[in-house]
């Protein structure tokens, strides 16, 4: 069973942030980052089965507004490297969520600095800056609340409302370090921000491309496929009901749950088989037991 286990972690470790090497999330021994490991940041994006399906939902959502798709369209190489796209992606998450205090600062200011590089006009003729703070806002709020519908949906549908009002508090530091301003920090401002956004949202070609490169992305062996299969089904069937009207996503509620219960399935065999990741090197790090 231990091979089989070690066989499942270490797949998964090659599409997440851990296979880059560059941070020990294990190390200072009693460092609580930004956090803590008594935060409800570190009980949602704790669990990795949700987390990886938040992350797909996360880029579906981002991808609808023309300025969010255009910075990462014009300046990254995610067209021929989606799985290093999302390893970095997950790298910033993990090590700002669980990484020590100075490895968590160092990656945001990277971070910053790297949006200072990107700028130029979406795809609708409207100019674009990565450092832009409301642009930088639309990108949190987008990542956290599919986060957060997935940690409800296939975690912990009983997480308390207040408890839900403080992850979005928490979470809201590493946005406003980067640069975002007015950030909502609630359930009940998230749903509003969301529902004011949507006049700007748009899918189109190039949204549909995004969809197309996910559904083709390469799988870390033979076995994953499947799987990934199963959570990019899940990421889409997360979305809010009017942004799966305007991706053309189509779901019928005997599909969603047979959908659910297969992610379901799929996340029991993860959480059986990783036993190294962020939270577990965290909370050692803390002498606290996973």
């Amino acid at each position: 069973m231990n091979s089989i286990r070690n066989r499942i972690q270490n797949q998964v470790f090659r599409v997440n942030g851990l296979a880059l090497n560059e941070f020990d999330i294990s190390q200072p021994p009693g460092d609580p980052g930004l956090f803590g490991p008594d935060s409800v940041i570190w009980r949602v994006h704790g669990d990795f089965p949700a987390m990886l399906c938040g992350g797909i939902s996360a880029l579906l959502l981002q991808m609808l507004h023309p300025s969010a798709l255009a910075g990462v369209w014009d300046h990254s190489n995610f067209r021929q490297d989606m799985l290093g796209r999302l390893r970095r992606t997950s790298q910033f998450i993990a090590v700002t969520t669980f990484g020590n205090r100075h490895d968590a600062s160092l990656l945001i200011e990277r971070v910053k600095n790297i949006h200072l590089r990107v700028s130029g006009v979406d795809n609708y003729g409207q100019p674009y800056a990565a450092s832009d703070p409301r642009l930088l806002t639309w990108v949190h709020v987008a990542e956290t609340s599919a986060f957060l519908a997935a940690h409800l949906r296939f975690k912990n549908s009983q997480l308390s409302l207040g408890d839900q009002d403080r992850y979005y508090q928490e979470a809201a530091l590493i946005a406003e370090a980067l640069g975002a301003a007015d950030v909502p920090k609630s359930v009940e401002a998230v749903g509003r921000y969301l529902q004011a956004m949507r006049g700007e949202l748009r899918y189109d070609e190039r949204t549909a491309e995004v969809t197309r490169l996910l559904r083709e992305a390469p799988a870390p062996g033979w076995q994953a496929k499947p799987a990934m299969n199963v959570m990019l089904r899940s990421g889409m069937a997360l979305l809010p009901d009017w942004a799966q009207q305007l991706s053309g996503y189509r779901f019928s509620p005997l599909s969603r749950a047979l959908l659910d219960a297969e992610m379901r399935l799929l996340a029991k065999t993860l959480r059986w088989s990783i036993t190294r990741g962020a939270y577990h090197r965290a909370m050692l790090r803390m002498g606290r037991q996973p």
